[in-house]
């Protein structure tokens, strides 16, 4: 996809939009669009410096969010927080399966976005039990699985908001690009 000012405009206001859903509170814990997000970026957008940077600019604009509720006594969890460098990394890598990701097959985007969250939920809370035990878990094998148990929910989550978000935007996608074929065309 070339990035004319429409389509930066647009996925500017994307970004905007998921960086507010993500802070919402009382959202189910997970279920946030950015992993669609990261993988539609990187499925669609050719330059490769506005595909990681949709996505992580959302997040960033969520934690801020999410830091202003806790600031504000709304939120009982800070926006920013230790490790968010790391956590904004791996996010980030995560675009690059939408590298391989064939915006015109659902196969592959249902594929992508399976992976998308399953390679976030392994990676990062590897990362949460080696950095600090996963919430007081024991650095041992049994801890490390316990830390995989911990995250279930968000997994849970993470993959029905990635399957969802990512059926609305690739499907957006699609009826935009059938709708300006019709206008060449006629």
């Amino acid at each position: 996809m070339k990035l004319s000012k429409f389509n930066i405009y647009t996925f500017l206001m994307l970004v905007f939009v998921a960086a507010v859903y993500r802070a919402i509170p009382g959202r189910p814990w997970g279920f946030a669009p950015q992993f669609a997000m990261a993988v539609f970026s990187g499925a669609v957008i050719k330059d490769k410096r506005f595909a990681f940077a949709f996505p992580i600019l959302s997040l960033l604009i969520s934690d801020l969010f999410y830091q202003l509720l806790f600031i504000a006594g709304i939120f009982e969890i800070p926006g920013f927080y230790n490790g968010m460098v790391s956590n904004y990394l791996l996010f980030g890598a995560l675009t690059i399966v939408g590298f391989f990701t064939n915006a015109e097959k659902i196969a592959s985007i249902a594929k992508s976005t399976v992976a998308a969250p399953t390679i976030f939920f392994i990676l990062s809370n590897l990362m949460v039990w080696m950095g600090n035990g996963g919430y007081q878990r024991p650095k041992n094998f049994s801890g490390l699985l316990q830390t995989y148990v911990d995250g279930l929910p968000f997994y849970a989550n993470s993959i029905i908001a990635t399957v969802v978000f990512g059926s609305i935007f690739f499907g957006a996608n699609q009826l935009i690009k059938k709708s300006a074929d019709v206008r060449v065309a006629g």
